[in-house]
Parts: C-alpha cells; sequence; structure tokens
C-alpha cells in the first residue's frame, strides 16, 4: 500500500507506475482516492474545529456557573449538544469515508523498481545469468513421476483416494530424499547467520491482507470453514506476520530469518494440477528466507538472497539461472522480483524452483511493521526468497543426478542425511 501523500504529490507517477504493470483498469483508482483523502481531511478540519468550539464553550460554561448565570450557562450548554451530535455524525462519515479509502489503496499496485523490465507476463520475463553447464546426456531421462516410481517412492493413487488430486505419498527412499533436502537447507541458512524458526501454519484474515494481494489471496488461499483463519501458502505470510503492529529498534534491523513449513495452495488460474507428476501441487514444503531491514539496504538484501539460493543449489550440482521478472509478472506489492529456475535435462529447458523479492514498506505499510529511530518511527522494507521449495528440489535432483542404469547419485552434500547412503537403487 503506497503512502497517500505520495499518490497526492505524484499522481501521474503512480498512473505511469500502473501502466507499467498493463493494469490499466486500475487508473481511476488514483483519482478515486485523492478525492476520498480531500473529503475525509475536509471532514477531519471541520470535526477539528467543532471540537476547538466544544473547548471553549466548555470553559465559558464553567465561568457563567461560578458567576451565577446559570441561564445563560445553559444555553450554551445546548449549543454543545448540537455541537455533540454534528461530530458524531462528522465522524460516523469519517469512518466510512477511511474504510473506503483503505480499500481502494489495497488495490493500487506498489511501485516497481526502475530497473524491472517492461512486460506483459512471464512469457517476457528476461534471464539474468546461467550457473552451471546445462547438459542433456546421451541416454534417456524418465519423467520424475516415473524415476520415483522405479524407486518406489512416490503413490497418488492411494493420496486420491484419502485427499484427491494434486496430493501425493512420498515414500522409502525417496520421502528420505526429501526430507535431507529440507534438512541440509535450515543447515545452509543457519550457516549463513539466519535466525531459523517454525511458524504457525495458519493465520488470521488481517495477517493474509497484510501479506498478499486480494487476486492472490482468491486464487492460493484454503480458508478454515468457520473460523478466521486461513492455511499458509508459503511461511513468509506467518513469519512477517510475526511482527504485525510492532515497532523495532533500528539497532535491532536488520533481522534475518530462515522459517520452514508446509505449504497449501489451491493454484486456482495456475497452469492446471498434474495427474502423476509433483510441479504443481496443493501441498507441498519449503525453506524460506524473511528479512526485515532499513529500506535504503533492501537492494543489497535482495541480491545477497537470491544468490544463497543459487549458492544452494550449485553446491548440489545443479544447474540454475537466475530470471529477471517483468513489470507485468509481478504481483502488486512487489518492487522486483526474480526466479531461480533449475535445469530439466528431460524437457531440456528450465523450471522455477524458487523466487526472491522486495517489497519495500508495503507489507509493513499494510501490518504497521515500524523501526524506531532518532527522527522518529518509519516502516520498514521486507524480503522473501524460497531457498527451496520441495518437491521441486527434489525433481531437480532426480533428473540431473539420474544415471544411465536408473540409479539416482544422491548429491554428496546430502549423504549425511541420508546414513552415508551415495546412490539410489532402482527396485523395479
Amino acid at each position: 500500500m503506497l503512502d497517500i501523500k505520495f499518490i497526492r504529490e505524484n499522481k501521474e507517477l503512480v498512473k505511469e507506475n500502473i501502466k507499467k504493470k498493463f493494469q490499466e483498469e486500475k487508473l481511476g483508482l488514483v483519482d478515486e482516492v485523492i478525492l476520498l483523502d480531500q473529503q475525509l481531511r475536509d471532514y477531519k478540519t471541520k470535526g477539528d474545529t467543532l471540537r476547538k468550539d466544544r473547548n471553549q464553550l466548555s470553559d465559558e460554561i464553567g465561568q457563567l456557573f461560578r458567576d451565577k448565570k446559570t441561564e445563560e450557562a445553559n444555553l450554551k450548554k445546548e449549543e454543545v449538544i448540537e455541537i455533540n451530535n454534528q461530530l458524531i455524525e462528522i465522524e460516523k462519515q469519517e469512518s466510512t469515508l477511511a474504510e473506503q479509502l483503505k480499500e481502494k489503496m489495497l488495490i493500487i499496485p506498489q511501485m516497481i523498481d526502475a530497473s524491472v523490465p517492461i512486460g506483459k507476463d512471464d512469457s517476457e520475463n528476461v534471464e539474468i545469468e546461467r550457473f552451471g553447464e546445462a547438459f542433456v546426456p546421451d541416454y534417456e531421462i524418465p519423467y520424475h513421476a516415473d524415476i520415483c516410481a522405479s524407486l518406489n517412492g512416490l503413490d497418488k493413487d492411494s493420496a486420491g483416494r484419502t485427499s484427491g488430486n494434486g496430493f501425493y505419498y512420498l515414500v522409502g527412499d525417496v520421502a528420505r530424499l526429501h526430507e535431507a533436502i529440507i534438512a541440509y537447507a535450515r543447515d545452509f541458512m543457519i550457516g549463513k547467520g539466519f535466525t531459523y524458526c517454525i511458524p504457525p501454519f495458519m493465520i488470521r484474515s488481517d495477517v493474509v491482507t497484510g501479506v498478499m494481494s486480494f487476486t492472490e489471496m482468491e486464487d492460493m488461499m484454503y480458508k478454515i470453514e468457520n473460523e478466521d483463519l486461513y492455511l499458509i501458502g508459503t511461511s513468509e505470510h506467518s513469519m512477517i506476520g510475526k511482527f504485525k503492529g510492532q515497532i523495532i529498534d533500528e539497532k535491532d534491523l536488520p533481522i534475518t530469518m530462515t522459517s520452514y513449513s508446509p505449504c497449501f495452495r489451491k493454484e486456482v488460474g495456475a497452469h492446471g494440477i498434474e495427474e502423476r507428476g509433483l510441479y504443481r501441487v496443493h501441498q507441498f514444503e519449503k525453506q524460506e528466507m524473511v528479512v526485515l531491514c532499513k529500506p535504503e539496504e533492501a537492494m543489497d538484501w535482495y541480491n545477497k538472497m537470491w544468490n544463497y539460493t543459487v549458492e544452494f543449489f550449485r553446491s548440489l550440482g545443479i544447474c540454475v539461472r537466475t530470471l529477471e521478472c517483468c513489470s507485468g509478472d509481478l504481483a502488486d506489492l512487489k518492487v522486483k522480483s526474480c526466479d531461480i529456475e533449475a535445469w530439466s535435462p528431460r524437457q531440456q529447458k528450465y523450471f522455477e524452483v524458487g523466487s526472491c523479492s522486495t517489497l519495500g514498506d508495503a507489507q509493513a505499510r499494510r501490518l504497521g511493521i515500524r523501526m524506531k529511530t532518532e527522527n522518529g518511527n518509519k516502516f520498514v522494507a521486507t524480503l522473501n526468497n524460497t531457498l527451496i521449495a520441495s518437491p521441486r528440489a527434489l525433481i531437480a535432483i532426480l533428473e540431473q543426478c539420474y544415471q544411465q542404469d536408473g540409479s539416482v547419485q544422491i548429491p554428496k552434500v546430502l549423504q549425511p542425511y541420508m546414513g552415508g547412503l551415495e546412490i539410489l537403487q532402482p527396485k523395479q
């Protein structure tokens, strides 16, 4: 959510930003919020004037009673009653206008960084850099679900009976490999100085609307029936929500945390839930990075964070690339974002395994997260980055470490988490 003062003083700039995001249907919102803001300020001014008049009358009434001028005092009391009635109506109007203003302000997108490439959708995202040599072996790489099946490691049929499409059982060594990736990811981030955290897996609606746009909320979140609770789609939601309404001392910034959680997503409007595979599912697990920092330090942290993800995958021997998200592919709260994609030798193309974003003060403004400085309280900047989202990281390992004989070589850094096991042999 932008600062209303910024919108008042930079109306055309805000409209240009909306155009860059190809959301022309929102252009009218800028004029609407400016009008609502002016009406709200007019009511506040009128209310302040009436309160000043009421205070003055109260002083006069006290003096009149002291002077035994009871009749005159009672007449002025009638004036106070009339002012109170007017104030009740004014405060009611202020409340209504403030709510209308907030609703419209929440829909206006965050100002994107000047470095963000302009494009309509993810087809116009821009490759930044490749890490590791993308290879295609001279033998066939099976579909990852078939690799799992050969290892007796995946059961989607049973999950279909218990939970429906988009769910799965991981079994045996494949399940163990999945958890080894998660455990290594945890230790990797602790080694970078991040504080490890396991957050609540459900959050209230006021936290949801504080961390994401309404469109994302409707398309992603599962709501708990008859409760003001939602299952999280990523631990970033509850990790940022942890600081809702808090004032953080400037000297305690940056706050750097890494969090584990299961994640639940409806995937409405996505490219469809796979019948056999694990690429797009309703339930998965993540190791996330979340940073709260001074606004002027946000871009430095942004670059550190996506580099951590690249370093993590390269330590597994996985080839990846970074992709700059264009303006039309940025969620409304984001200032700048990039995706990390792993190479698929089977498909001979890259696929997304993580995403890094800086959101400026958008989430902090919505949730009231400030830092205490010598010059008063200011909103902090928030950032988030996926270190891994598994089973996508699992897919990358299964494909890139697949051997001609059907076995899967376990990356060296994961072997200690697998009891020293070096290779997964096919069972069928």
